[in-house]
């Protein structure tokens, strides 16, 4: 079952479970949908009610142009999850994912609606300064490479020239804005932090994970695995746990 909720196009709910204690809204990765959360949604029902954003530009909002950059989508989002249901929430963002979920944890945090906890994966903290070329200015070859590398898209996907031309107008504009996102200085969570990560990450290495425990006044904890940038594709359950774990589920 699949469900839109609030914002209509922006928030899809596979397992509604209204009577849970927590609301969990999951973020996606470049390139990524909604229903990349589905199977945690399974996992958490009905502990907890798994929300996961749809960006524009993918799945059923193919017709859309992607976001302009994480502060337009991060609007967005809140506008969604904002509005009756005053329920905790908590927010998980992969990746991308990552990055959007911390700058909408500011978001509501100034409004009023600080989350309990943030999960940020598969991502460096925002003060570790990377130098390196912007994937969204190559071309599509370059950018494909890059992407494979990462081992998270089924490499089917590689190799059916219509199917790439779907998502990439979507993975480059994610990679845009991912690669025009500048933290503001000071900005600081006061909400606990868990960070998990691939031990074997090309992108993100232990040390620049670790340095998230910098964005907030709150506790923070490492989760490192076994793996790459998307280790949670093997290790599910283990995510899971810590997820269940640091909610109380």
């Amino acid at each position: 079952m699949t469900s839109a909720v609030n914002g209509g196009a922006w928030i899809r709910r596979y397992r509604p479970a209204p009577e849970a204690a927590v609301r969990l809204l999951c973020l996606p990765h470049a390139g990524g949908s909604a229903s990349y959360y589905h199977p945690m949604a399974q996992a958490l029902a009905p502990a907890a009610d798994v929300l996961a954003a749809q960006y524009p530009g993918r799945q059923d909002r193919y017709a859309e142009p992607p976001a302009e950059s994480i502060r337009e989508l991060v609007e967005r989002i809140v506008e969604a999850v904002v509005g009756d249901d005053d329920r905790p929430l908590a927010l998980f963002g992969h990746s991308m994912g990552a990055v959007v979920a911390y700058e909408t944890a500011l978001t509501l945090a100034a409004g009023g609606r600080a989350p309990v906890r943030l999960f940020v994966s598969g991502r460096r903290a925002p003060s570790t300064h990377h130098v390196g070329r912007k994937l969204h200015e190559c071309g599509d070859a370059e950018l494909l490479r890059a992407v494979r590398r990462l081992g998270g898209t089924d490499g089917q996907v590689f190799e059916d020239e219509e199917l790439l031309q779907l998502v990439l107008p979507a993975l480059r504009g994610d990679y845009r804005a991912l690669e025009t996102y500048e933290p503001r200085p000071g900005d600081r969570l006061t909400c606990p932090v868990t960070v998990l990560t691939g031990d074997d990450d090309p992108v993100t290495t232990v040390a620049e994970a670790r340095a998230w425990t910098d964005h907030t006044d709150g506790p923070t904890e490492l989760c490192v695995f076994p793996g790459g940038h998307f280790y949670l594709n093997h290790r599910p359950q283990e995510v899971v746990d810590v997820v269940r774990r640091h909610l109380g589920l």
